[in-house]
């Protein structure tokens, strides 16, 4: 049985709330790596929203899920048919 890989979760990952929406950023990497971070939005609705590259910090990840909610609003994460992959 393979063993489960410990992650570790960047402070800037948390619950996020702009124009009444609030969405649920998780920045990670496995735990005691020097490995880069992804990045996942999750929705209310329990939408997985996740970026394809990696980030090499936790505040690179954290600064475009901010440009992304700034250049295209908060709601671009909601009401989507298919998974989205930024």
């Amino acid at each position: 049985m393979a063993k489960k890989q410990q992650l570790e979760h960047s402070e800037l990952a948390g619950e996020f709330t702009d124009d009444g929406v609030t969405v649920l950023v998780d920045i990670f990497r496995t735990s005691g790596s020097n490995e880069d971070w992804t990045m996942e939005v999750v929705t209310q609705a329990e939408d997985l929203i996740r970026w394809e590259e990696p980030f090499a910090t936790d505040r690179e990840a954290f600064d475009e899920f901010l440009a992304v909610v700034e250049r295209d609003g908060i709601r671009s994460f909601l009401d989507d048919e298919e998974p989205s992959v930024h």
